[in-house]
């Protein structure tokens, strides 16, 4: 029939009395099949109930035999343990009788002085060969570099008939650079270019060498090799007398002449013989007014600096050439100072180039230590001099006729002049020297 709500004709209704006889009967099936379970579980409980009685047993002689396992591998590990501690206590008592003897048989014997270890030996013997290999690999790195740079000496004669022979030139970059005396014979472009490759050399050779030097060069363009060279003292300790200088000073010239206002004529320079003072007029300056244009000056200075910055900053440039010289175990006497480029070749062929650096061991002390034996102040003293004076004082004590710029020194005393009319050697007796090679004044150079 049709439902009245869905209108639908799968559904199927029951009446009431129908439903209720289902569910009695229902309920009549539950209750049988729990009682057929019910004597199930209890004819399982009786069949079982033998069974547990003889399963007890065997659990607790499963987990006795199961502790007896336990006690047996435990008492194998101690037996183990044991056996290995027998035999180390056996060595042990070995060692300690055989330190015994060892320590009996030495107080029998004569005391000996302690030896160094073979470890330490060892250490020493490879720190030896590094050195070794890295002044190797310094030394081919210095010769690459006097090569790019063509540091040679030109021209010069050895002594033939008697005859005392000549010194060259030295030359970097096939240019010249002249000693402190004779910078006045050559232009300002001359002098600023072979001292700035004069610079770059020194500054490659003590990075290759590891050598830390007394005054350190600066550039005005904040970078190595950008602008102009200038050149002033690191801090330092009171031994040579150089740590005070730490101004910086212009290593380089400038083509604009400066007429000085304080240097005037001296009374000796009017009262030269005519062949020197009667082709040229004299200013103020000391230099003649038909000097061409090869004639250099020292560049224009603020108030606060004085116009020999320049010598200073050249006299700090020689300084540590001779403190570079030094350390390579090179012996560089004053009178030598100013010869730079050999000085530097010096270096250069020295046997113990590379062996001692700041940077590495063996060690050098920091500059300059109490044994280098140059001061600053008399080198910078040497290199100010006058040529004029020097010249005058050289007719005086010495009146033999001057061959050429460059000066010889005598043999007898070891003493040297260092080229082109500086000065450098200490207060000699001038009247024992027989052949020196004099500046004469016709250079120009007062």
């Amino acid at each position: 029939m049709d439902c009245k709500i869905c209108e639908q004709t799968h559904r199927q209704f029951f009446c009431e009395s129908c439903l209720r006889t289902h569910f009695r009967d229902f309920r009549h099936q539950i209750q049988h099949f729990a009682d057929d379970r019910d004597d199930q579980i209890a004819q399982a409980a009786r069949a079982l109930g033998h069974i547990d009685r003889s399963r007890a047993p065997r659990a607790h002689a499963a987990r006795h035999q199961r502790k007896v396992d336990d006690l047996t591998e435990g008492l194998a590990r101690l037996r183990r343990d044991n056996d290995k501690k027998r035999d180390r206590l056996r060595t042990l008592r070995e060692s300690l009788a055989s330190r015994r003897r060892t320590l009996s048989a030495a107080k029998l014997q004569p005391s000996r002085p302690v030896t160094q270890s073979s470890g330490t030996s060892r250490e020493a013997q490879e720190l030896a060969s590094l050195s070794a290999t890295v002044a190797r690999a310094r030394s081919g790195l210095v010769q690459e570099l006097v090569e790019v740079f063509n540091v040679v000496e030109v021209g010069g004669r050895p002594p033939i008939g008697g005859k005392s022979g000549t010194k060259g030139e030295w030359t970097i970059g096939d240019l010249i650079l002249p000693v402190p005396g004779d910078i006045r014979r050559y232009p300002p472009d001359h002098i600023n270019a072979v001292i700035t490759h004069t610079v770059h050399f020194l500054s490659l050779l003590t990075f290759y060498l590891g050598i830390k030097l007394p005054f350190e060069i600066s550039w005005s363009g904040k970078k190595l090799g950008v602008g102009q060279p200038f050149i002033g003292a690191i801090k330092g300790g009171e031994s040579g007398g150089w740590a005070k200088w730490y101004k910086k000073h212009p290593l380089h010239l400038s083509s604009v002449p400066v007429v000085s206002t304080h240097n005037s004529l001296s009374p000796s320079s009017n009262s030269r013989s005519p062949r020197s003072s009667s082709g040229t007029q004299r200013t103020a300056t000391g230099l003649p007014k038909d000097t061409s244009i090869t004639e250099s000056y020292i560049e224009s200075l603020p108030p606060e600096q004085p116009e020999s910055s320049f010598t200073t900053a050249l006299a700090m440039l020689l300084y540590d050439v001779s403190y570079l010289a030094w350390t390579q175990n090179v012996e560089v006497p004053l009178s030598q100072v100013g010869d730079v480029l050999s000085n530097l070749w010096s270096v250069c062929c020295s046997s113990d180039l590379g062996r001692k650096s700041h940077e590495a061991t063996p060690l050098l002390p920091a500059p300059t230590p109490v044994l280098f034996p140059l001061d600053f102040a008399q080198l910078l003293q040497a290199t100010s001099v006058n040529p004029a004076s020097r010249a005058r004082l050289s007719r005086v004590a010495a009146p033999s006729p001057a061959r050429s710029g460059r000066a010889y020194a005598g043999t007898s005393r070891g003493q040297t002049v260092s080229g082109h009319g500086t000065l450098v050697s200490e207060k000699i007796d001038e009247e024992a020297e027989d052949d020196w090679d004099l500046v004469d004044e016709d250079f120009g150079l007062d």
